[in-house]
């Protein structure tokens, strides 16, 4: 039985080299910027790329209007609130008035007593 050799310096030079001519041939056998496979597979990126940024614009579209919608309804529920406090306001004046005026017909009757004794 063998054992294993460790390869020397000038068998790992020669692999190296392969490896680089390797990747040299690899590198060459790929087509050209002006291969029609090339040209397609651009165009369809281009394509899709179209097509991201439309679905991109049309969702920032419906975001901007349903923004647009959240704010409106703010605004009513915000004027809805300020109508009701003015209205709890009128309504609480108009109380205070009534009471003020049965305390004033209290007191007068109170006092229409006094003067007759």
């Amino acid at each position: 039985m063998s054992r294993f050799k460790e390869p020397g310096f000038a068998d790992r030079q020669k692999a190296a080299q392969q490896a680089k001519k390797d990747i040299l041939n690899k590198f060459r056998a790929q087509p050209g910027p002006d291969d029609p496979a090339v040209q397609q597979r651009q165009a369809e990126r281009a394509a899709q790329a179209a097509e991201r940024a439309e679905a991109k614009r049309v969702r920032e579209i419906a975001k901007a209007e349903e923004a647009a919608r959240q704010a409106e309804a703010a605004r009513l529920a915000a004027e809805q609130l300020e109508r009701e406090k003015a209205e709890a306001a009128a309504r609480e004046a108009e109380l205070e008035a009534e009471r003020k005026a049965a305390r004033d017909a209290r007191y007068a009757a109170r006092k229409a007593r006094g003067k007759k004794k």
